[in-house]
Formats: C-alpha cells, structure tokens, sequence
C-alpha cells in the first residue's frame, strides 16, 4: 500500500471517531499545577534532581456522555529528545473515577489506583510516574492530559510505549482536557 493510500485510508478511519464536541465542558485541574509552576514535590528524586517524586493530584470533571474509560498522562514537550519526554501514562481508568491523588503512582505498582487502572512504561522504559527533572537552562512545559474514551478498555499490551497508548487513545477519544505547569532547575 503507498504512502499516500494508507494516509487517506487513515483519514477516512478518523472521520468515524467520535468528535470532542464537549471539550470545552470537560476540564482537569490539579492543585499541584494551580500556580502554573511544577512544585518541588513533583520533581524526580534521581538523576541529579533532589524532588520527592510525588505524582501530582489530578482531577477531571464534566466528561461527555458515552464515556466508558480515561487515559491520563503527563508529558513534558520540552525534553532534549526531539520527542519530548513522558512522565507518567495510565490507562483503563475506570468511567466513574473523577480524580487520582497526590501519590496514586509511587514508582512500583498501583498504588491508590482505581480498580482496573494500569499503568503502562514512560520513556524510563517502566511503568510509574518519574517526576519532571529538566537539564539546567530554559523552563520545559509539563502537560497533564485527560482523555475521555467511548472504549471501556485501551486495547494495548502492558508494556506498551507511550507512542502506541497515544495512538489508540486519540482513536477512541470522545474529549481531551489539559493543564500545564512550567518547571526548571
């Protein structure tokens, strides 16, 4: 199949997913990203940063109707990787959660997650949040985001990257709400 025939037959697929027409009514809100500034709380406890590698509180509201599961993920565009850099992924929230508390991820397991939740591998190659530890030099943007998904489950393996989780997550969304906080050493 050519480039161009696979482009239009992926632009055909898209044209039957659902729409965000509600996302300006579905929101996220963390307190620890209120100031607009990551807090020394979130910040990694390796790799030269001195934080306590506390994932951030997180709250969503007002999700569209049909919604069956959430992705969450935390995401720094800034990383000097040409990619960027994701610090935290979690799928197959369930439809009725609302919130995941300071904490939900402590690195090893699932901690306080929601029954059924996973967690799958950050660009550490691992499952749990690794907090924000930018090089020395300009602010990077760190990007809490909430999909909604019509799809009860993310159909993704557990050690899927953040690329693929990406992917099938924008293919089932119904919304997408965001908060960004800024973050140096």
């Amino acid at each position: 199949m050519t480039i161009s025939r696979c482009m239009a037959t992926f632009a055909a697929a898209l044209s039957f997913c659902p729409l965000a027409a509600h996302a300006a009514d579905f929101t996220v809100t963390s307190r620890a990203f209120a100031s607009g500034r990551v807090q020394p709380a979130q910040f990694s406890d390796i790799i030269g940063c001195t934080g306590q590698n506390l994932s951030p509180d997180i709250h969503w509201s007002n999700a569209p109707e049909g919604t069956k599961s959430f992705v969450v993920t935390i995401y720094d565009k800034d990383a000097p990787t040409g990619s960027g850099w994701w610090h935290w992924v979690v799928v197959d929230l369930p439809a009725d959660a609302t919130s995941l508390p300071a904490g939900a991820s402590n690195g090893k397991g699932k901690a306080e997650m929601p029954e059924g939740a996973r967690m799958t591998p950050t660009d550490m190659g691992a499952p749990g949040f690794l907090g924000a530890c930018p090089p020395e030099g300009p602010e990077h943007d760190y990007t809490i985001t909430v999909k909604a998904l019509g799809i009860d489950r993310l159909p993704v393996p557990d050690n899927a990257t953040p690329a693929m989780v990406g992917f099938v997550s924008n293919m089932n969304a119904l919304a997408t709400a965001t908060i960004s906080a800024k973050g140096k050493r």
